[in-house]
C-alpha cells in the first residue's frame, strides 16, 4: 500500500511540476483559524499530497506497533512448529532404524512440540513402541487411532500386524476385515481377507471378495480377473474328483470360465482342456489348447494336446504338434515342441536340424535330455552320451516340475493353489511348488546303455529303421529281446543292439 501510495505521489508531483514549467502555476489561497496563506496551485497540491502521504505512513507505523505482540507470537509459533518437525523427522528416522529408546524419548517430545498434528505423534509412539519391543504400548497407541476417523486404517492395519506377530490369526483377520468394511479402505485390507478366505479354502467366498473389489475400485480388473481366473482353477481342482457327475459338470464349467478369463493361465487351460476331451468335446478342448499356446506356451499344454488324439500314427501326431508350435514359432516351448515332433515322427534329420535352434539356450537338464535324444536318433550315440552327462548336473526347469513322474500336469495341494491365486493374481506369474521342493518330475534325460557299444552294428541297424526306439508311443516294451544263437567256435558273438530303457509317460 505505501508503495501504491509512493507512486500516486511521484505521478502527481510529476504532473505539478509539468505545470509550473508551462507557466500556468495557478494560485490557491487557505484560510484556517484567521491565517491565509496564498500560493500557487502547483504548491498546494505538491503540499496535500505530501501531508496525506505522512498521515498515512504514520498510521501504518502505529498498526505495526500495535500489532507486535500479535506477531511474535505467530514467529514462536513457527518456531514451535519447526521445532515439531525436526522432533518428528529424527523420531522416525529411529524408529525406522530400529532405536527404539530414542524413538521413544523423540515421541514424548514430540507429544509436547506437536499440537497441530496429533495424527504423526500417534503414529511415532505407536512405531517407537514396536521398536523398543513394547507390544501393550503399540498397542494403546493403535488402538488411540481409532478415535480419529483419518487414523483408523492405519490403526487397523497396525493392529493386525501386531497380532500377526504374536501368533493371533484370528484377531489378525478381524482386524482386517474391519478394516475391508470401512468406508475408504485399502488395498493391503483386501488382501489380509483374501488371504484368510485362501487359508480355509473358502474358494467361493474368495471369488464374492474379488468381485467386490473390483466393484468398489480397491483392485484394477486385470488383478480381478487373474484373481478370479486362478480361483475357478481351483474350485475346479476341487471338484474334479468328485463321484456326483453334476459337481464335475461344475468343475468344467469353472475350468472352462478360467481359461477364457485368463488363456495365458496354463493350470486353468490344462485342467478345461482334460476335462472336456473327457466329455467328448476334443475340438473345443483343441481350441482352448490352441488360444493358450498362442498367449503363453507350457510344457503341459502340448502334453495334453499330444493325448487328445490316441488313433493316429506318429507321423500324423507329428504333424499336429508342428501345428500347434507354429502359432508361436518365436517362442522357446515351440522351438522345443518342433524337436518333439520331429522324434515323435521319426524324423531322425529334421530332429537334429530343429535341436540346432536351441544352441543358445542355458544348458538345463530337460534341454541336455532332448540333445541326447535327438543325437541317439540320429545315431550318434557318443555325442548323446556327452549330452546325458551334461544334464545329470543341470538345473531342471520350474516349468517342467509342474508334471509329476505320472504325467499329471499341476497336481497341487490345497495350500499351493492358495499361493498361485495371490501369485498369479498380483503378478502375472506362476509359482512352481513342487520345484520348491524338490519333488520328483517326469523323466528328463533318456536313459543310455551304461557301456559303449561298437558303432558298426549300431549304425547297421539304423539304416534299417528311422529310429533307434519307438517315439511315437511314448512308453517302451520292457521284454528283452530273445538272445542271439551261441557262436561257433573261433566266432565272435556280435555286439546285441541298445535301445533306450524309458521315456516319459503319457500326461493324464
Amino acid at each position: 500500500m505505501i508503495r501504491a501510495a509512493i507512486i500516486v505521489f511521484l505521478v502527481a508531483a510529476l504532473a505539478t511540476a509539468m505545470l509550473a514549467i508551462t507557466g500556468e502555476p495557478g494560485h490557491a489561497s487557505v484560510v484556517w483559524l484567521g491565517w491565509r496563506a496564498d500560493m500557487t496551485a502547483a504548491a498546494f497540491v505538491l503540499i496535500t499530497l505530501f501531508v496525506a502521504l505522512s498521515a498515512m505512513m504514520a498510521w501504518r507505523l502505529l498498526l505495526w506497533a500495535a500489532e507486535a505482540p500479535r506477531r511474535a507470537e505467530r514467529a514462536r509459533a513457527e518456531t514451535r512448529r519447526r521445532q515439531a518437525n525436526e522432533v518428528l523427522t529424527r523420531g522416525f528416522v529411529a524408529a525406522a532404524a530400529g532405536d527404539g529408546a530414542e524413538a521413544r524419548r523423540l515421541a514424548l517430545k514430540a507429544a509436547d512440540l506437536a499440537d497441530e498434528a496429533p495424527g504423526l505423534v500417534r503414529v511415532l509412539a505407536a512405531q517407537a513402541a514396536e521398536a523398543a519391543g513394547d507390544a501393550a504400548a503399540a498397542q494403546a497407541a493403535y488402538t488411540a487411532m481409532l478415535g480419529l476417523p483419518d487414523m483408523r486404517l492405519a490403526g487397523r492395519k497396525g493392529l493386525m500386524q501386531l497380532a500377526l506377530n504374536q501368533g493371533d490369526r484370528a484377531s489378525a483377520t478381524a482386524h482386517a476385515e474391519k478394516a475391508y468394511a470401512e468406508p475408504r479402505t485399502a488395498r493391503w485390507a483386501w488382501r489380509a481377507v483374501l488371504e484368510a478366505r485362501l487359508e480355509a479354502g473358502d474358494w467361493d467366498g474368495a471369488r464374492d471378495l474379488t468381485r467386490g473389489a473390483l466393484d468398489r475400485k480397491i483392485v484394477s480388473p486385470l488383478v480381478a480377473d487373474r484373481a478370479r481366473a486362478a480361483l475357478l482353477a481351483a474350485s475346479a481342482a476341487q471338484l474334479e474328483g468328485e463321484a456326483d457327475p453334476r459337481r464335475r459338470a461344475q468343475a468344467q464349467e469353472y475350468a472352462a470360465e478360467a481359461a477364457k478369463l485368463q488363456p495365458g493361465f496354463a493350470p486353468g487351460v490344462v485342467m478345461a482342456a482334460r476335462l472336456l476331451s473327457l466329455d467328448g468335446k476334443p475340438g473345443r478342448a483343441a481350441q482352448v489348447l490352441e488360444s493358450a499356446w498362442k498367449v503363453g506356451p507350457h510344457p503341459a499344454l502340448w502334453l495334453a494336446y499330444r493325448d487328445l488324439k490316441t488313433d493316429e500314427t506318429p507321423r500324423q501326431r507329428g504333424e499336429r504338434l508342428r501345428r500347434l508350435a507354429l502359432l508361436n514359432p518365436a517362442a522357446r516351448e515351440s522351438r522345443i515342441l518342433l524337436v518333439e515332433q520331429a522324434l515323435i515322427a521319426g524324423d531322425a534329420p529334421g530332429a537334429l536340424e530343429a535341436v540346432k535352434a536351441l544352441e543358445g539356450e542355458p544348458v538345463t537338464a530337460r534341454i541336455a535330455g532332448l540333445f541326447a535324444r535327438a543325437a541317439f536318433a540320429a545315431g550318434q550315440p557318443d555325442e548323446a552320451r556327452v549330452w546325458l552327462a551334461r544334464g545329470v548336473s543341470a538345473p531342471q526347469e520350474p516349468d517342467w516340475s509342474d508334471l509329476d513322474p505320472e504325467g499329471r500336469a499341476f497336481a497341487y495341494q490345497p495350500q499351493d493353489w492358495a499361493r498361485l491365486v495371490v501369485s498369479f493374481a498380483e503378478s502375472g506369474e506362476l509359482i512352481h511348488p513342487r520345484h520348491e521342493r524338490r519333488e520328483r518330475t517326469m523323466s528328463e534325460l533318456p536313459e543310455l546303455p551304461i557301456s559303449y557299444a561298437d558303432s558298426a552294428p549300431f549304425l547297421a541297424t539304423h539304416e534299417a529303421r528311422p529310429a533307434p526306439y519307438d517315439i511315437a508311443d511314448g512308453v517302451y516294451d520292457d521284454e528283452e529281446e530273445p538272445p542271439p544263437p551261441a557262436p561257433r567256435g573261433g566266432e565272435r558273438r556280435p555286439s546285441g543292439r541298445r535301445r533306450l530303457a524309458s521315456a516319459p509317460r503319457v500326461a493324464k
